[in-house]
């Protein structure tokens, strides 16, 4: 059996003391996968972005609330687990200057000036070892199978799962999953356990 990491959720990125950006991402697919994985008789570490999804008991879960906070704690965990699946939706872009005040409206709008915040899977996926393995997540509005593939190498992922953004926030998904050679391992629409069911066999089939 093995040690599973899961990044879970969004993060958020502060404005100011009570305002950030964030995505609709809900935790239900990484709730899910933690639930397929422990079925399986698998450890399961998940790193949580703020989330009102509940994780199964028996994993470890650690709350993040940031991008930079997830990324620390993924890189501290990576070394003890046999393979990371990041099924978490990091905010992409932080503000350059975070003001340690409310901002008040001034009637003239507000312009925000962001820069990139670091990639928790590809950061991983550089470091990791040759026994070790990452799936991630491609979540495209267009060119899909492309843009996916490419984040798979820049990612240096063994598998990546495309999908789009009709399954944030939403009960079902639909997902086909791709190895390096852009090969459609497996496809599948429904609940996100049963996806979360699919991807963990393709993942013991393939990479455990």
């Amino acid at each position: 059996m093995a040690h599973i990491l899961i990044t879970s959720g969004p993060t958020r990125q502060y404005i100011d003391p009570v305002r950030y950006l964030t995505n609709a991402s809900s935790g239900q697919m990484g709730s899910c996968l933690a639930d397929a994985c422990l079925a399986s008789g698998h450890d399961v570490t998940i790193i949580s972005g703020p989330v009102s999804s509940k994780y199964p008991a028996k994993a470890n879960v650690i709350p993040v609330v940031t991008t930079a906070e997830m990324l620390e704690a993924a890189v501290d965990l990576f070394p003890a687990v046999d393979g990371v699946i990041g099924a978490a939706a990091p905010c992409d872009y932080t503000p350059i200057i975070v003001s340690d005040r409310k901002i008040k409206k001034t009637g003239e709008g507000l312009t925000l000036h962001l820069k990139e915040t670091p990639d928790v899977i590809a950061t991983l996926g550089a470091t990791k070892k040759t026994n070790q393995w990452v799936v991630g997540f491609a979540l495209e509005t267009d060119d899909h199978r492309f843009r996916a593939l490419r984040k798979l190498q820049a990612k240096c992922c063994n598998l990546i799962v495309l999908n789009g953004p009709s399954a944030m926030n939403s009960p079902n998904n639909s997902i086909e999953i791709l190895d390096p050679a852009g090969a459609i391992v497996n496809s599948f629409v429904g609940t996100k356990h049963d996806v979360a069911v699919t991807i963990l066999n393709a993942i013991e089939d393939l990479l455990i």
